[in-house]
């Protein structure tokens, strides 16, 4: 019962966040700042990650494809296929759910407390859409570009960390990243980002919308809404997957 009630609240709220803004100027303004806060502040760990993740992977697929019947560009075709359909898109929007997830529930919840919610309410604000849809639309919308530059550090990094090892040449390296490549997955990885920024996005702001009580409250919304988005991701990862691959 209790799974039902927050999914009919959930949808309550979602409906709130989605009825027409009352002055789209100011909701500009919010949605420029929270792709700054969602996107540009999140390129860092998703570059760091992206490039040494791109470089164990390669470094791994080298090392086990023992067999001489196995050809080299293999190595680069793996790291392609690993990197374009799994890491990138599912596992840079797990440690996005982690880092945006957090502060998006911490930041609602913190404005619930303090009765900031209240009062813009009292004013005859939609206090879910003014804070909800600015941060939906922005991770929408800059998600695909950092996952974008994931792709290609992660691959850049394979290439430099391959060579430097002795892994791959770099023939065969690049050989193999455009090796019977397809774009249909391109649009598959892109896919399921979008989905993965409005559950990143969505679900803490509910979590951290209802808040009650006092900053502990505020900690356990936060783990809350990191842990059930985590969850929801893994979750459409897996039917995303099915719709595209059958």
């Amino acid at each position: 019962m209790n799974l039902l009630f927050q999914l009919g609240e959930y949808a309550l709220l979602m409906g709130k966040v989605f009825r027409k803004p009352e002055n789209w100027k100011v909701y500009r303004k919010q949605i420029i700042k929270e792709i700054h806060q969602i996107g540009i502040t999140s390129l860092p760990i998703v570059a760091i990650i992206s490039v040494f993740m791109g470089g164990v992977i390669t470094i791994q697929a080298a090392f086990g494809f023992t067999s001489p019947w196995v050809p080299l560009y293999a190595v680069g075709f793996t790291t392609r296929e690993s990197i374009l359909l799994e890491f990138s898109p599912t596992i840079v929007s797990l440690i996005l759910a982690g880092k945006v997830g957090s502060n998006i529930a911490s930041e609602i919840g913190a404005m619930r407390i303090t009765e900031q919610i209240d009062a813009l309410e009292i004013m005859g604000v939609n206090s879910a859409c003014y804070l909800i849809l600015p941060k939906i639309i922005a991770a929408i919308f800059i998600n695909p570009f950092l996952i974008a530059i994931s792709m290609f550090l992660g691959l850049l990094g394979g290439y430099v960390m391959g060579i430097a090892s002795n892994a791959v040449t770099p023939y065969e390296y690049i050989f193999g990243i455009q090796f019977m490549f397809e774009t249909w997955k391109i649009w598959y990885a892109f896919t399921k980002v979008i989905v993965f920024a409005f559950i990143i996005t969505s679900i803490p702001a509910y979590y951290g919308y209802y808040t009650r009580g006092g900053a502990l409250e505020v900690g356990k919304s936060s783990t809350r809404a990191v842990v059930i988005s985590s969850i929801l991701i893994l979750i459409f990862n897996l039917i995303i997957t099915q719709i595209f691959f059958t």
